[in-house]
């Protein structure tokens, strides 16, 4: 099939209807593949879905260095997204606070473009926001890459409503990347409407609900040791039961279509406007071609609406009060 293409809100960035995140070929989810993820985001380009997604911290510039081999001779077919900002504790690998300075934002671009080995980025996120660096300076910061040619476009990842207000006043922001899914409907309240209002673009990370909404798994025991999955309260006994019962009846409407749970559940994503772009993560190609199926599935207003309905147990981080502070998940890699 000929994946479509969508725009970021007002900007005039034009990009693939669904994109391919990253992350979990270097970071978070377990061992991977390399020669696997190399061939799944190569098979994502021959397929159309062009709209790629990396950040400096996944595997502590890894993943942007494997993305660089994946598009080596490609470059001109690809809309390339990566991130700087949050800081990693280099004896555990893990988030450790935020760093939106304008010196760390003009090196840490550098340090990306060298290992995804390209002489810009089309969008830039901050990746979180630092609470102690007001937003117009780092934006300002950022707004110079653009000036310098280095990055074509900004964006913003796990910013409140405030924040993308206050960004927009010394920059345009042309997407707002959020966790936004069946299973997470947090961003509705305020930062979808914010976002509407300036023409933004929405990019939906973890539309699969971190594998959740998949089907794919009926317990922890079938995540690695070393998944952080583990710790988030969806998963946790109790919680998790519950979200498999509801997934249930994503299954009943995936059944009438004859297409897998995933498929409707960013079915769902996509529906919600053609704004927003689904960055599901795979590194299989498998999966990898279940998702852009998902793409011809057209959902009625009645499943719609059974789906919207849908309440999981469990917040999707263990402390979701940081989320309107703009340090939501520091502590989890997210995305």
């Amino acid at each position: 099939m000929i994946v479509t293409q969508r725009c970021l809100g007002r900007s005039g960035l034009t990009v693939s209807a669904l994109g391919l995140g990253c992350m979990g070929m270097s970071y978070a989810y377990g061992a991977a593949d390399r020669t696997e993820s190399l061939a799944t985001i190569r098979s994502a380009l021959d397929l159309g879905v062009t709209f790629l997604d990396t950040a400096d911290i996944y595997g502590a510039g890894e993943n942007e260095k494997l993305v660089g081999e994946a598009i080596a001779g490609r470059r001109e077919e690809i809309v390339l997204a990566t991130k700087f900002g949050v800081l990693l504790d280099p004896a555990t690998g893990r988030p450790a606070g935020a760093d939106g300075s304008p010196g760390y934002v003009r090196a840490a671009i550098d340090r990306s473009l060298t290992r995804l080995g390209v002489d810009h980025v089309d969008l830039y996120y901050q990746h979180r926001p630092d609470p102690d660096v007001p937003i117009e300076e780092t934006v300002g910061a950022m707004a110079e890459l653009v000036a310098a040619g280095k990055v074509r476009h900004l964006g913003l990842s796990e910013a409140s409503a405030a924040t993308i207000h206050r960004a927009a006043t010394v920059h345009p922001i042309t997407a707002v990347q959020s966790e936004w899914s069946l299973f997470s409907r947090d961003i509705e309240a305020a930062v979808l409407p914010a976002c509407r209002e300036l023409g933004i673009g929405l990019v939906a990370y973890s539309p699969l609900g971190r594998g959740l909404l998949t089907g794919a798994f009926t317990s922890t025991d079938e995540l690695a040791t070393d998944d952080f999955r583990r710790t988030q309260p969806r998963w946790q006994a109790g919680n998790l039961e519950a979200n498999l019962k509801l997934l249930g009846q994503v299954r009943a409407i995936a059944a009438h279509y004859d297409a897998t749970p995933a498929q409707v559940a960013l079915a769902w994503v996509s529906a919600r406007g053609e704004d927003v772009v689904p960055i599901p993560g795979t590194k299989r190609r498998r999966y990898l071609q279940e998702n852009v199926e998902s793409l011809s599935l057209t959902l009625t207003t009645d499943d719609l609406e059974r789906l919207s309905g849908l309440q999981p147990a469990g917040d999707r981080y263990a402390d979701m009060s940081s989320v309107e502070r703009d340090t939501a998940s520091l502590s989890s890699p997210g995305a």
